[in-house]
């Protein structure tokens, strides 16, 4: 058995929290832990199918999933959201709501992002072709005091885990490399 905490991934549109969030749930799993995750594409074809992209409807989706974290880690589980989340404000909201929350910034470049866009998103987004993009016409707010800050244009996927792991050993929610996750008694 081990305590359950969230691990909010916040960043702009293929800066890779899917990614990174992939491999931490490997790890994770290799060490028997409970985890799920909430990958923000996931979530809005399901569980917020009809919201929009503007300023209500995209926090919304992020109490949304806020309140399916805060609802897995009371129960013991490892939730794992990875979704833009833009605005400051809500995270913080959701933040508060939430025992042993941690957030990791994926931070990378605009330009990097530009180069990665396999899909053609920014490239249509800096045309003026989609509105209310994340980064381009709407705002994104990085968070001002992240437990874990990764820079996945300097870093390897693999890196940044080693970052976040550090971090989760740090605030005592995992054990070391070689142990399980915490117990409750940690």
């Amino acid at each position: 058995m081990h305590r359950g905490f969230t691990l909010w991934f916040t960043g702009m549109s293929g800066a890779g929290k899917s990614t990174i969030s992939k491999l931490l749930v490997e790890r994770l799993r290799q060490r028997n832990a409970k985890v799920e995750v909430l990958d923000g594409d996931v979530v809005r074809t399901n569980l917020s199918k009809g919201l929009g992209f503007g300023k209500e409807d995209r926090d919304e989706n992020i109490r949304r999933i806020g309140f399916v974290c805060q609802l897995l880690s009371r129960n013991g589980v490892i939730a794992i959201a990875a979704a833009i989340s833009p605005y400051r404000a809500v995270r913080e909201e959701v933040r508060a709501r939430i025992e042993n929350f941690v957030e990791v910034y994926v931070e990378c470049p605009l330009e990097v992002l530009a180069e990665r866009d396999v899909k053609g998103l920014y490239r249509r987004a800096l045309a003026g072709e989609i509105p209310q993009f994340t980064g381009i016409s709407d705002p994104y707010e990085p968070p001002l005091h992240p437990e874990v800050v990764v820079n996945s244009s300097r870093e390897t996927p693999e890196q940044s885990v080693e970052k976040i792991w550090a971090a989760l050993e740090r605030l005592s929610l995992v054990g070391h490399a070689s142990a399980c996750p915490a117990s409750p008694a940690h």
